[in-house]
């Protein structure tokens, strides 16, 4: 007869996967530029999530493909040596479930845009932490927690980082 003994290690809950949102960091606003860079501003701000994430040991990071949304990733990807992934912005549920799948219980950060931000979260399972995201408010960074466990709701909070505008 095989007896199992369970430790607390065994019975405790499973760690959350954390994801961390934010839009890309101030851009260029010429009129008629199809994929503006950041401004100097916005590479400030791309260098304070870098210091804001970088011992939350960020295991993947998600970009759509913009020049901005990449910048803005782009410090905290050399400091934590990954190589960004583009994902779809129109397709934020296959985004959740890949995340959900491939880095349970991990932490990665998704970088996105104005209009897309507070979707993300809803595609993870979580209510909006805030009622909407301005076309200049550049410092939100939504952090939200999805348990392991299906039977658990996802949470989400706002907090904000580098110079708030």
């Amino acid at each position: 007869m095989l007896v199992v003994l369970l430790t607390s290690a065994c019975t405790s809950k499973l760690a959350p996967t954390t994801v961390y949102i934010v839009r890309h960091a101030e851009k260029d606003l010429t009129p008629g530029l199809a994929d503006p860079p950041l401004t100097p501003q916005g590479e400030q701000r791309a260098l304070a999530l870098r210091d804001s994430l970088l011992n939350r040991n960020v295991a993947a990071i998600f970009t759509t493909n913009t020049t901005r949304t990449r910048a803005t990733a782009a410090p905290l990807a050399a400091a934590r040596n990954l190589t960004p992934e583009v994902y779809d912005a129109k397709k934020l549920s296959a985004l959740a479930a890949r995340i959900r799948k491939d880095f349970a219980g991990r932490t990665v950060l998704v970088v996105g845009h104005s209009n897309t931000m507070l979707e993300t979260v809803e595609a993870l399972g979580a209510e909006r932490p805030v009622p909407a995201v301005g076309d200049l408010q550049y410092d939100y960074l939504l952090e939200v927690q999805v348990p392991q466990q299906e039977k658990d709701r996802p949470s989400a909070i706002a907090r904000r980082f580098g110079a708030i505008r």
